[in-house]
């Protein structure tokens, strides 16, 4: 889950997160989405921060996934929630997924708990991510 090149957001930004659990984090001196997933890379690193937090390690692994597709410069922390929730859980995932399926999948979500299918982000955006992603994840592979 190493990102070197990847977009960096203020934890407050990533979705999801109540007030307590933010204020948790920045105790814990995590306060950018790339300090989340310097701390809690390996799944021991999400347990033990998981046990300092007091909360299910589930929660940490799913803040970790949101920070990890957040890296991605076009998806940032305004997809990454809708990204996880369409069952894409990292970059490398991302950049596998064929953009038709994850398109499809994107829509289904919105209509399903939006009722609205205009939101759904465009097949171009949807393959901008994958690309992104692609280019993330090979950088990252290199290093």
């Amino acid at each position: 889950m190493k990102n070197t090149m990847g977009c960096s957001w203020s934890i407050e930004e990533l979705p999801g997160l109540s007030a307590k659990e933010r204020s948790l984090l920045t105790s814990c001196k995590i306060n950018t989405t790339q300090d989340l997933l310097a701390s809690a890379r390996t799944p021991q690193q999400q347990q033990e921060l998981a046990a300092e937090l007091q909360i299910h390690a589930q929660y940490v692994r799913k803040w970790v996934a949101m920070a990890d597709l957040a890296s991605i410069h076009s998806v940032g922390c305004q997809y990454c929630g809708l990204i996880l929730h369409a069952g894409i859980a990292s970059v490398a995932q991302l950049a596998q997924t064929p953009v038709h399926r994850l398109h499809r999948q994107i829509l289904r979500l919105q209509v399903a708990t939006m009722q609205r299918k205009d939101l759904c982000p465009s097949v171009d955006e949807v393959q901008k991510w994958v690309k992104e992603a692609a280019t993330l994840s090979r950088t990252s592979q290199l290093n």
